[in-house]
């Protein structure tokens, strides 16, 4: 029995957790509520986990490589991440390394804030 209750429990838990996973913010501004939803495109996510295959599966679906999430580009991500390969992957299919976010930053901004060197040697000699 105590087995069964346990394993409910981390059942539920799990579960709690995963319908949690788009967090939600919420700032109080004297009496109303403002939201802002924090989410990330799945293309942008196996961008930032490293995963090359998913990222070209994506791309051969039709992916947009220039598609912000989360107002960020995909390059952006790859540039933040270091991710190299992903990042030459995605200049090859037309990726625009120039464009900004609203803050004014683009993928080099993000790869010198962020230390990654390897990207931004690469972004460095692309220019």
């Amino acid at each position: 029995m105590k087995k069964t209750i346990i394993i409910s429990a981390i059942a539920l838990g799990f579960a709690f957790y995963t319908s949690n996973a788009n967090t939600t913010i919420e700032t109080s501004k004297s009496s109303s509520i403002v939201k802002t939803k924090v989410s990330v495109s799945p293309f942008c996510m196996s961008i930032v986990k490293g995963d090359l295959e998913t990222v070209k599966k994506l791309i051969e679906l039709g992916a947009d490589v220039n598609a912000a999430s989360n107002g960020m580009t995909p390059a952006m991500y790859a540039a933040k991440y270091n991710r190299v390969e992903i990042l030459k992957l995605l200049v090859k299919h037309g990726a625009e390394l120039k464009k900004k976010t609203e803050k004014g930053l683009n993928a080099m901004d993000y790869a010198k804030r962020s230390h990654a060197e390897n990207a931004l040697v690469y972004l460095k000699n692309l220019s």
